[in-house]
């Protein structure tokens, strides 16, 4: 696959409905019963399905209304996985910071059952477009929590941790494959803030190698995808955090471009472009030739409205760094990485969409 499946894409998440917010505060409180809490993600997934094909959006996810977040499932159904404090935190533009939770490695891991298979089904039976199906990538299982990232010496090694992992997202994979499911997603944070000369820095003060985390979790990226089916679309969205509008890090993707951009088994990168912390566009021209680039040009963390004019001719940098057949648009990140969602209402969320269609209507016409 030279390029991404679609000119027009999104990330995943989106803005959950009031409705559904209090029924998820509902399921928690024990005021509302399972098969109830279910039902009601039904039906706020099929309005999901719906704002996204009326946009014209060829492809579809389920905005992520199961989760809490967008790794919480992943955590939940594989047996080894717990939460604990992150030794990061989110901030904004004004230095305000907010601490947040991660995954932790509580004993062996085992996938005793799907983790978004479900998901998937039910996406599959009512929408028209193209399912996509997002997952966490392996280095959030790892990278937040630091040398802590397992109770105790659970894996003699990281790569030891990794190789077990890695066999749960094929055996995850194949399912989805064998169910019908084209389009996989690997939402990746940990290599985005190894972008950041602060957090290498940090990561080194704590006795760790940046690089050596780098080349770690591009080979987790690579044994997880491994085996994938030749027609199924892989990518690999990188995110420098997304919390309630917030972030965990910034700086370009020089540093790591050349590892990652030529991952085995990875189809296409969906990256952030949207605000100066990303970097210019000068990093993609180490992209393999075999892969497509998603650029992240519209925001999802605040209401403004891009511009049409400005989509355009961004599309038109990008493409003297990569072939502009293998380029495409969306926003930077998903709306509502957790329940919480960003702050934008659902009106902007919904112009943001559309103007990603226009913007890929207008630069491929």
């Amino acid at each position: 696959m030279h390029r991404p499946p679609f000119r027009a894409d999104h990330i995943g998440s989106l803005l959950r409905p009031p409705a559904l917010r209090q029924t998820f505060r509902a399921f928690a409180a024990g005021d509302l019963n399972e098969a109830g809490f279910i039902a009601a993600q039904d039906a706020a997934i099929r309005d999901a399905i719906a704002l996204q094909q009326d946009v014209g959006l060829g492809v579809v996810t389920d905005g992520e209304f199961r989760r809490g977040s967008y790794w919480s499932r992943f955590v939940e159904r594989v047996e080894g996985l717990g939460v604990a404090p992150a030794r990061f935190t989110f901030r904004d533009e004004q230095g305000a910071e907010l601490a947040f939770t991660a995954p932790l490695v509580t004993g062996k891991l085992a996938r005793r059952v799907p983790i978004a298979l479900d998901e998937f089904t039910f996406l599959r039976d009512n929408a028209t477009a193209l399912p996509k199906v997002t997952l966490p990538a392996p280095s959030s299982m790892h990278f937040w929590r630091g040398a802590e990232y397992a109770v105790s010496d659970i894996y003699a090694s990281p790569r030891d941790f990794f190789r077990e992992l890695g066999a749960i997202y094929r055996a995850e994979i194949a399912d989805l494959a064998a169910a019908g499911c084209r389009y996989v997603q690997l939402d990746e944070v940990a290599l985005a803030m190894l972008c950041d000369p602060a957090v290498r820095a940090r990561v080194s003060a704590d006795g760790n190698d940046a690089g050596e985390l780098v080349a770690l979790y591009v080979d987790a990226l690579a044994e997880s995808v491994a085996g994938a089916p030749a027609d199924m679309a892989i990518g690999v969205h990188m995110c420098r955090g997304n919390f309630k509008g917030k972030y965990l890090a910034e700086g370009g993707y020089d540093t790591i471009a050349k590892a990652l951009f030529n991952v085995p088994g990875v189809t296409h990168f969906l990256l952030e472009f949207d605000t100066a912390r990303a970097g210019d566009f000068a990093a993609l021209r180490h992209v393999a030739a075999d892969k497509g680039v998603v650029l992240g040009l519209v925001s999802s963390k605040v209401a403004t409205l891009e511009t049409l004019d400005d989509l355009v001719k961004r599309v038109d940098e990008a493409a003297h760094f990569v072939d502009r057949d293998r380029l495409a648009v969306s926003p930077q990140c998903g709306f509502a990485s957790t329940v919480a969602g960003n702050p934008v209402d659902e009106a902007a969320q919904r112009a943001k969409l559309a103007l990603c269609v226009s913007a890929a209507r207008a630069a491929w016409h």
